[in-house]
């Protein structure tokens, strides 16, 4: 009786030992005897214990950091690049069978794309085109991990980092385009007063009687303030005369 006991618990755990639960995210990947003979889909399932084994393979959408990643430009600038990588597994088998780990091997090719393509072109371009920069990368490694049963949807490059040296040089030459705006606004100021005044003077000149109502307006405002100098005022038509004789 209790070696019955003992063979009946012994079969109890043999068989529940080949219950598998897949969640609805997950599909299995079945080996028997060490070959591949199917996949499960997601609920309760059995396989043979000692002879199957299951592998449970993740089938959403996973996003992976590419570390950062120092990179020369074109034109030879040295700056820091980081990005993520969302994908999702669409074969299961491959997945398993083609790759030890499809995650590490995904991202060591994100990130030799992501030194690629940001070192093959100028800063203002990796600056100015990061859509157009991160599709490129989107292609080359969807391309590449394709064989493995994954599907890349997105890059997105997310920092990029200058050095201190061309933050300095970049801070210099902003502060130089400022100063060159400013004294051209400044010029611009002095050439349209120039211009008032030009045609201020035309008019009065042009004015009979307008001149002396400006000098009048003038000495008003002199009378009220205290002042240690001394003016001599002469009549415009002594002026006029005396230029009209020279």
């Amino acid at each position: 009786m209790g070696l019955l006991t003992i063979l009946l618990i012994i079969v109890v755990i043999f068989i529940l030992s080949g219950i598998k639960i897949i969640n609805q995210y997950e599909r299995g990947v079945i080996l028997t005897l060490g070959k591949f003979t199917g996949i499960k889909e997601p609920g309760l399932r059995i396989v043979i214990p000692i002879f199957q084994s299951i592998r449970k393979i993740d089938m959403r959408s996973t996003p992976i950091d590419v570390p950062k990643q120092e990179i020369i430009t074109r034109d030879n600038v040295t700056l820091s690049v980081d990005a993520v990588v969302y994908f999702r597994v669409v074969d299961a088998p491959k997945a398993f069978l083609e790759t030890v780990n499809y995650i590490y091997a995904t991202s060591q090719f994100a990130q030799a794309a992501l030194r690629d393509v940001t070192g093959s072109v100028d800063m203002d371009d990796l600056l100015g085109k990061l859509e157009e920069i991160s599709q490129k990368i989107k292609f080359i490694v969807d391309s590449e991990t394709d064989k493995w049963g994954i599907d890349v949807e997105n890059v997105k490059i997310q920092n990029i980092e200058l050095s201190q040296e061309m933050q300095r040089a970049m801070s210099k030459q902003a502060e130089a385009e400022r100063e060159r705006r400013a004294n051209i606004i400044g010029a611009d100021g002095e050439k349209m007063a120039a211009q008032t005044l030009a045609e201020a003077a035309a008019l009065l000149s042009g004015t009979p009687g307008a001149l002396n109502l400006r000098t009048l307006n003038t000495l008003e405002r002199i009378s009220t303030e205290p002042s240690q100098k001394t003016m001599f005022l002469f009549p415009v038509e002594l002026i006029d005369a005396l230029r009209g004789r020279q």
